[in-house]
C-alpha cells in the first residue's frame, strides 16, 4: 500500500489517502513529472534526485496539490473534484481534463503519468484504488460515460477469484485481495450504476463475499469481534480497513447521504448470541456493518472523540484521517448521533492536519462534514471548501456562495495532497512482509490497530 518517500513529515500531521486507506504491492517508480504541453506557469515541487540534489520539477496544469504526484496524483485529484461536486462547486475544466487524460486505453488509471500522450504499456503500474476513485469522481461530474464504462470493465477484468481486489493487480502480492481495495471498488461499482452483488468472479464469488471474509466474527477474541482485518494473512483488527469495509458493506462510496442527528440508530457491539451472520446478502451485510460500527465506536478514546494510531515503536496519537473515515462509516449506517463527538473533535483539531495534507485531506474532512450534517464552509472556524479550492485551479463556479476563506487557506498552495508515503512504508512493514502501500481511500496509510 513500499515506495520510497521523497521526504517525511511529522507523524501527527500526516493525512492519509483515502480510504486510506492504507497496504498492498510496492509501486514501481514512475517517470518524473514534466510540464504538459500548453501548461501556463505551473507550480513547482522539489524532487530529491539520486545524487541528493534537489531539482525543481513542474506540475501539470489542472492538478491539485503542489507535492510530487508520483504516488497519489489521480487519487488526490479524484477526491478533490468529488468533494467540490458534493458541496455544489463546479470544478475547473482543466482539473477535470487532467484527471480524464490520465486514463489508459484499457480503462485503468495509474497513480500518475507524467506524459499522458504516451500510451500505457506493460510497465505502467495500473492501480485499482486510483481507478475506483476516478470512477466515483467522473461519474458524479457527468459527461464521461465512456471513460467510466472502460474503467469499470477493467476493474472487472482484474477481479480475483474470491470476488475481491488488491491495489496493484499483477504485481508482487497483487493476487491477494484486501479489504480496503475491495471496499473502494464496491463504491465505484455502485456509483457507476452496477450492482456489486452481481459482479462475480469465476466460481461465482461477489465483492461482498470477499469483503465480509475480512471480518473478525464471533470466533475472534474479546476486543476484536466486529472489526475487519486488512488481509486474511496476519489477520488483526484494523481501524482503517474497518471504516472502509463498513461503508463498502452498505454499498456506499466516499460520499454518503447526511445522517439525521435526531433519528439515530443505536450502535451495538457484534451480537454473538445467535452466532456470526452468514452469507453475503443484504441482511448479513447490514448486520456486519453494524458490528463494524460498534467496534469503531469502541476504539475511540476515553472521551469518545477520536481513533488512535501509532507507528511501530512510537506512542499512540490521534489519527485524524481514520477518525474522519469513521464518521463517514457511522453516517452510512445511520448512526448519526454516534458520529457527532468525533465530528466535533475533527472541527476543533483537524485544520492543521488538512493544511499539511492538502487536497485529499481537505476532501476527507468535507466528506465527513457532509455525511454527519455539518457545514464544511464553517468547520471549526475553517472554510474547508475555500481551502480545498485554493490548492488547485480556480473553480468554474459554485451553486452556493462560500464565506471568506480561512486565513490559512492561501497557504495551502504550498502543501501537497495525499498520502505521505513515509507513513505508508511503516504500515507495509507492520502489516506483514511483502506488502507495500494501499492508496484506497480514505486513510490508507495507517494501521489503526
Amino acid at each position: 500500500m513500499a515506495p520510497m518517500a521523497p521526504q517525511a513529515p511529522a507523524p501527527q500531521s500526516h493525512p492519509a489517502a483515502p480510504r486510506a486507506r492504507r497496504a498492498a504491492t510496492a509501486l514501481a517508480t514512475l517517470a518524473t513529472a514534466a510540464v504538459l504541453a500548453g501548461a501556463a506557469a505551473p507550480a513547482a515541487f522539489a524532487d530529491e534526485s539520486a545524487d541528493g540534489q534537489k531539482q525543481k520539477q513542474q506540475l501539470p496544469k489542472g492538478l491539485y496539490g503542489s507535492k510530487d504526484p508520483q504516488y497519489d496524483g489521480v487519487w488526490r485529484q479524484s477526491l478533490a473534484l468529488l468533494a467540490q461536486h458534493t458541496v455544489g462547486v463546479r470544478p475547473a475544466g482543466s482539473g477535470v481534463d487532467w484527471l480524464a487524460g490520465q486514463q489508459c486505453a484499457d480503462g485503468a488509471f495509474a497513480a500518475f503519468r507524467a506524459d499522458p500522450g504516451k500510451g500505457c504499456d506493460a510497465g505502467t503500474m495500473r492501480d485499482t484504488n486510483q481507478t475506483a476513485a476516478a470512477v466515483q469522481a467522473l461519474t458524479a461530474l457527468g459527461g464521461h460515460g465512456d471513460a467510466v464504462l472502460k474503467a469499470v470493465r477493467w476493474l472487472k477484468s482484474v477481479q480475483h477469484e474470491d470476488g475481491g481486489w488488491s491495489s496493484m493487480p499483477g504485481g508482487q502480492g497483487g493476487e491477494v485481495s484486501d479489504a480496503n481495495s475491495t471496499a473502494v471498488v464496491i463504491g465505484a461499482l455502485a456509483a457507476a450504476g452496477e450492482k456489486p452483488e452481481s459482479v462475480t468472479a469465476k466460481g461465482g464469488k461477489s465483492p461482498y463475499d470477499a469483503l465480509l471474509a475480512f471480518r473478525l466474527g464471533c470466533a475472534a477474541k474479546d476486543g476484536e469481534r466486529g472489526a475487519f482485518t486488512f488481509q486474511l494473512k496476519n489477520a488483526a483488527p484494523n481501524a482503517d480497513a474497518t471504516a472502509a469495509a463498513v461503508t463498502g458493506a452498505l454499498g456506499r462510496g466516499f460520499v454518503v447521504a447526511p445522517a439525521a442527528k435526531d433519528a439515530d440508530r443505536p450502535v451495538k457491539a457484534l451480537d454473538c448470541t445467535k452466532g456470526s451472520p452468514s452469507g453475503s446478502g443484504a441482511e448479513a451485510r447490514g448486520a456486519v456493518a453494524d458490528g463494524g460500527a460498534g467496534w469503531l465506536v469502541g476504539q475511540l478514546d476515553a472521551g469518545g472523540q477520536h481513533l488512535k494510531s501509532a507507528m511501530p515503536g512510537a506512542e499512540q496519537q490521534p489519527d485524524v484521517g481514520n477518525t474522519a473515515d469513521a464518521v463517514v462509516a457511522l453516517a452510512a449506517g445511520a448512526h448519526g448521533a454516534a458520529a457527532q463527538k468525533p465530528l466535533g473533535w475533527l472541527e476543533k483539531n483537524a485544520a492543521g492536519w488538512a493544511k499539511q495534507g492538502g487536497p485529499a485531506a481537505y476532501a476527507q474532512l468535507i466528506f465527513a462534514a457532509h455525511a454527519a450534517g455539518a457545514d464544511p464552509r464553517s468547520f471549526g472556524g475553517t472554510d474547508l471548501v475555500s481551502a480545498l479550492n485554493a490548492t488547485g485551479p480556480e473553480p468554474a463556479g459554485s451553486d452556493a456562495a462560500s464565506p471568506a476563506a480561512d486565513k490559512d487557506a492561501k497557504d495551502t498552495k504550498d502543501n501537497g495532497g495525499g498520502i505521505g508515503v513515509w507513513w505508508v512504508i511503516g504500515v507495509g512493514l507492520a502489516v506483514g512482509a511483502g506488502v507495500g502501500f494501499l492508496i484506497s481511500g480514505r486513510n490508507k496509510s495507517k494501521t489503526g490497530l
